[in-house]
């Protein structure tokens, strides 16, 4: 799992970046679904606005872009020339259509959190990992071993044992005809995000100029600014700002509340497409599909506590398939990495060593 530089990082540095991209990755896909799915339950109804909120807590990125600026700058030995942004036209371009892409993404998923149980929704998410895996090998050409095959198959049918129990979960207020159109959205919505990761590893790999982690939270924020506009223009369009303060005062768990989960709700998302596309830099677009799929049972079971779900014996199946293939997956790659090593050392201990001439 190599980050896309033109040099290697060290070693230590890498493993702690992939490791924190990992860990705000697992709050954003565990924490986005169930506080959404909480603005729903108690009241609210805006779409748009919860499509809104997956990416409009973008102007956070700003802080650590800052404090990297800052570092830079004291370190300089020109400080005037110091620039605040790296990012170049041709990768702002590409990081739009992305972000408009990822806008897409966001309406056509929360139309279907509106409709669907966590625990459905979850499980229509992971087919998301089937979806990464195949756009990875036509995009950029990823490599599969046995183990990360036996991964992918391991979630894709952990996500299988689940269906078996999604038949008694529509609503008891919803029709068949709303339930299906969600269950049909949140499907496309994972087949769409599974292209948009492979997308944002290819973009990495085209782009003219070095890849940085501060370089990564640029395109990131561009992303989500444009992802954001899309949303907006859907507000504006259903009229959304104007109904904030009506929803919030009529909100059954009081209006307090109700702002402070459009603020949660946007600051959990931007953990989740920052993590998303970190573990990208850091690895590559299946690691971060196969994190994603992994999470699933654990978001099951945070459903069961906070929203008293039923954890049935699928769920366990399906957490104990999950465990397995993720582990698989990074046994797979500690193994080749061994593997790749001794290989170099082999070829380096072969390699004629340089002669002095004589003079």
């Amino acid at each position: 799992m190599e980050p896309i530089t033109k040099q290697q990082p060290q070693a230590n540095t890498n493993r702690a970046l992939l490791l924190f991209n990992c860990l705000i990755l697992s709050i954003g896909n565990c924490g986005g679904p169930l506080i959404m799915r909480l603005y729903f339950i108690h009241g609210g109804s805006r779409v748009w606005l919860s499509s809104w909120l997956e990416t409009g807590g973008w102007p956070i990125i700003f802080i650590p872009l800052l404090i990297s600026y800052f570092l830079r700058r004291r370190r300089s030995t020109n400080p005037t020339t110091t620039k605040l942004f790296f990012i170049k036209p041709p990768l702002f371009f590409a990081s739009t259509f992305i972000g408009i892409l990822t806008g897409l993404d966001d309406y056509i998923y929360a139309y279907g959190a509106a409709r669907l149980p966590v625990s459905t929704s979850s499980l229509l998410i992971s087919t998301q990992l089937a979806a990464t895996a195949g756009f990875a090998f036509l995009l950029v050409k990823q490599k599969f071993t046995a183990f990360s095959i036996n991964a992918v198959v391991l979630l894709t049918v952990g996500a299988g044992v689940l269906a078996m129990h999604t038949s008694s979960d529509r609503p008891d207020h919803e029709s068949n005809r709303e339930y299906v159109v969600g269950f049909i959205m949140t499907l496309s919505a994972a087949v769409l995000y599974g292209f948009i990761l492979p997308l944002v590893e290819l973009m990495y790999k085209k782009a003219k100029q070095e890849i940085s982690y501060t370089l990564v939270l640029e395109i990131q924020m561009v992303m989500c600014l444009f992802a954001t506009v899309f949303c907006t223009i859907g507000m504006l369009v259903n009229n959304d700002f104007k109904v904030i303060p009506r929803e919030g005062r009529e909100f059954q768990l009081g209006e307090t509340k109700y702002y402070v989960i459009m603020v949660g709700s946007a600051i959990i998302w931007q953990c989740f497409f920052l993590g998303a596309i970190g573990v990208i830099f850091c690895a590559s677009s299946l690691l971060s599909g196969i994190i994603i799929a992994v999470l699933l049972p654990v978001t099951e079971i945070l459903a069961v506590i906070f929203y008293q779900e039923k954890f049935s014996a699928e769920k366990g199946v399906a957490l104990a398939l999950s465990a397995w293939g993720f582990v698989s997956y990074f046994y797979g790659e500690v193994k080749e990495g061994k593997k790749n090593n001794l290989a170099s050392e082999t070829e380096m201990a072969l390699s004629p060593k340089p002669t002095t001439a004589n003079v």
